[in-house]
């Protein structure tokens, strides 16, 4: 049974949140990362010890974990974990699906106290390995793994990519707007079926062209698909695939630089602060350092719950924009930004999880 994580259980999380406002899904104001400040802080706050005799081990899904947004954002939450308390952390890289069992089996083997599975695609392999060690903690991102010893931890991905949905469907001056996705699974198909519907909501004439990479880990592919998109007459692309989007920003990158303005909307990070702020118009947020700080932390406190799935959308704070989307969405677009979020934490806008 889903629970969903109350705003309180998330005050634990390192990284402080300005968020109101991927998506992964914004109260009185659009969700933000953590300001400069309190990052300096938190990065700069001595450890306490607590968690110095704890081990925690990460296998990464396909992208590596310097894939710029999801893998990335894991690893971050347990870097600053490790900061704020001492404890060690490790990561294995998955190049492909074979690596995962593995790598998650060497963690437990090795005595970590806890093992995290970082994707969707990893869900089989956690299970088949939370089976065959039933007193080893785990936990997955993107999944459901229904196991006494493993907790699951998924997003409303589709919350946050309405709002972003509705950015694009007032910026666009062409009426034609591209999703690039990576690997067709359900996750990745919540962010399209929100993102249309947010379009769609403000913009009944836009039009949404998908294409789907089937990868997560090559940005070759998202910048040709990206570079098809463009040649259609789209202004804007929103991503959700991973390293994969990189060759999104690079195709903006090289048109921008030619005299041609296009956008590009980020995911899982404010992808702003790698590809600037020229051609990111905003990102979804989706707070995957957070999830796996607080697990992680619980695990610490002797306070993890195995066999516990926790869903987080817009009033968790788990998915929104990045206070840095005012840089480029103008004041009445945020009004309006605000307004829809209300609505779909109320109830009132209910949006769809599936295209």
């Amino acid at each position: 049974m889903k629970k969903v994580l109350s705003t309180a259980l998330m005050a634990v999380t390192v990284s402080a949140l300005a968020l109101s406002g991927c998506a992964k899904k914004e109260e009185t104001k659009p969700a933000a990362s953590a300001t400069p400040a309190a990052s300096a802080a938190a990065s700069a706050a001595p450890s306490n010890n607590s968690g110095k005799d704890f081990k925690i081990g990460m296998v990464t899904d396909i992208g590596g974990v310097n894939d710029k947004s999801f893998n990335q954002s894991a690893w971050e939450g347990l870097s600053q974990l490790k900061k704020q308390t001492g404890v060690n952390v490790k990561n294995l890289e998955s190049k492909s699906d074979a690596d995962y069992t593995p790598n998650l089996n060497q963690f437990v083997k090795d005595g970590y106290n806890l093992t995290w599975g970082i994707g969707f695609l990893m869900g089989d392999s956690l299970k088949t390995v939370a089976t065959q060690n039933p007193n080893a903690k785990l936990a997955i991102i993107d999944n459901v793994v229904e196991a006494p010893n493993v907790e699951s931890v998924t997003f409303s991905e589709q919350e946050g990519s309405y709002l972003v949905g509705v950015v694009a469907g007032l910026t666009t001056k062409s009426n034609k707007i591209g999703f690039v996705g990576g690997i067709d699974i359900p996750v990745i198909k919540r962010f399209e079926a929100g993102f249309v519907a947010g379009v769609k909501a403000v913009n009944p004439n836009a039009k949404v062209q998908i294409n789907y990479t089937g990868a997560f880990d090559k940005p070759d592919l998202g910048k040709a698909a990206a570079a098809t998109i463009y040649n259609d007459g789209a202004d804007i692309i929103f991503h959700a695939a991973g390293s994969t989007g990189n060759g999104v920003f690079n195709e903006a990158k090289d048109r921008t630089k030619n005299g041609k303005k296009v956008w590009v909307i980020g995911v899982d990070k404010d992808q702003s602060l790698e590809f600037g702020d020229e051609v990111t118009l905003t990102s979804m947020l989706k707070r995957v350092d957070n999830a796996v700080t607080r697990v992680s932390k619980d695990v610490i406190d002797n306070k993890f719950q195995g066999g516990k799935v926790v869903t987080l959308g817009l009033k968790d704070d788990g998915v929104g924009l990045p206070e840095t989307s005012k840089k480029n969405v103008s004041a009445d677009i945020m009004k309006k930004v605000d307004e829809y979020k209300a609505k779909i934490i109320s109830g009132e806008i209910k949006v769809p999880e599936k295209p």
